[in-house]
């Protein structure tokens, strides 16, 4: 199994997509050419080989047991933890919750901060560039409770309103839910200063990071926010689990979500004690070998360096922009102010799942659909776009292989 690329070593993709053996196969009699890593990243051989390790040699359950290979998956999945909080710049492990993805993590705060802390007349600002999990769940709360939700508006561009959402803050506000990253347009906000602004009235924020972490450094404590969610699976790690990152002030006072093993201290008909942080929001037997391998996959990204990572990415990005804008029947969907990760598109009126189709059958994996994004669709008057999304293993020569057939498509659809 080769090492990592250092991070002082200069970029070679062809070396990191040996890391990536899926990367050889191929799709329809065609090479692949992956280019949906905002859906799901691929895993590096030595993420597989962590989980396949950890199953073979290590499988126990945690915390509960005395004997050895208890112990030992004990040890694995808190050093998995530990090396999440030095990922993310977290004061303590007890700041750093396992969940099963940002679906689930924003789900917790929703039915365990919000519960507690939202009622009727109260509002939760949430922005029109946020994927469906990061405004279901705050729907669904302010159902229950009669809270209010607002919504940050977005320009043509795809950016956010910055002025209107300083007007929306205010007494009344109670949480500010916010994306990192768009999953659908690449739309970078400007987590840093957004968070200043709800903190000057005293407004827990959450950071939706599922597109930024793997593109990114993410330092909470910079950043400022009170919670940050994403999910293992775009992170180059497995399907299935998840990272909530919460104040600790905050996970202090919040009560359990969910009831069971590990998350109590001891239990009797008479009541409950609950167990400390960061194990009274796991309920249950965690996904041990899902969090042995997002520590592998952590260890990846840190070894390639993530503004290496950053730099590599940006370039793919002005190139795959600067040639989709070469074709006369492509247009962009969205210009960010800045960008990350992905690029959305059409081709005049041919829909994107059969553009996605079409590559398919050239062996060109694109996402094509609403991308869980459906009130940005609406606000831009469209109903899909075709994406495509980068990650560490891709070229320019991937990029060449997509805009390739693009106007042979737009030709197929006017005849």
């Amino acid at each position: 199994m080769n090492a990592p690329v250092p991070a002082t070593a200069v970029w070679d993709t062809a070396r990191i997509q040996q890391d990536f053996p899926i990367l050889s196969r191929e799709v329809h009699g065609k090479p692949l050419v992956y280019l949906d890593s905002a859906a799901t990243t691929q895993r590096p051989v030595s993420v597989v080989e962590a989980v396949r390790k950890f199953d073979l040699t290590h499988n126990a359950n945690v915390h509960r047991g005395v004997h050895l290979l208890s112990q030992e998956a004990t040890q694995a999945y808190e050093g998995a933890r530990e090396k999440v909080r030095r990922f993310l710049n977290a004061a303590s492990v007890r700041e750093i919750l396992f969940v099963r993805g940002t679906t689930e993590a924003i789900n917790l705060v929703s039915n365990s901060f919000g519960t507690s802390k939202i009622g009727a007349g109260d509002e939760i600002v949430v922005s029109s560039l946020e994927h469906h999990s990061n405004i279901v769940p705050w729907q669904m709360l302010a159902e229950r409770t009669g809270a209010v939700l607002r919504v940050i508006p977005m320009s043509d561009s795809g950016d956010l309103d910055q002025e209107a959402y300083r007007e929306l803050l205010n007494a009344r506000t109670r949480l500010v839910a916010l994306t990192h990253i768009s999953n659908a347009l690449g739309t970078v906000n400007p987590v840093r200063e957004m968070i200043a602004a709800a903190h000057e009235h005293e407004i827990p924020v959450l950071v939706d990071g599922a597109q930024a972490v793997a593109h990114t450094a993410v330092d909470v404590r910079e950043l400022d926010c009170d919670f940050y969610a994403f999910s293992g699976h775009k992170l180059y790690g497995p399907t299935g689990i998840g990272v909530l990152y919460g104040r600790e002030a905050l996970l202090e006072a919040m009560p359990p979500w969910q009831g069971g093993g590990d998350m109590i201290a001891s239990v009797s008909f008479s009541g409950t004690t609950y167990n400390e942080l960061p194990y009274k929001f796991e309920a249950g037997t965690p996904n041990i070998s899902g969090a042995v391998g997002l520590g592998a996959a952590v260890d990846y990204v840190e070894a390639l360096g993530l503004e290496a990572i950053a730099a590599h990415e940006a370039d793919l990005l002005d190139y795959l922009v600067a040639q989709l804008s070469k074709i006369d029947c492509v247009r962009l969907i969205g210009e960010p102010a800045v960008r990350g990760g992905a690029v959305s598109f059409l081709i005049g009126d041919v829909h994107p799942h059969d553009i996605g189709t079409i590559l398919d059958c050239e062996g060109i994996a694109i996402r094509a659909g609403h991308h869980c994004a459906q009130p940005i669709m609406e606000r831009l008057g469209i109903p899909a776009t075709a994406r495509a999304s980068v990650g560490v293993y891709n070229t320019k020569a991937d990029i060449d292989s997509l805009v390739a057939p693009l106007p042979q498509i737009a030709e197929m659809f006017a005849r």
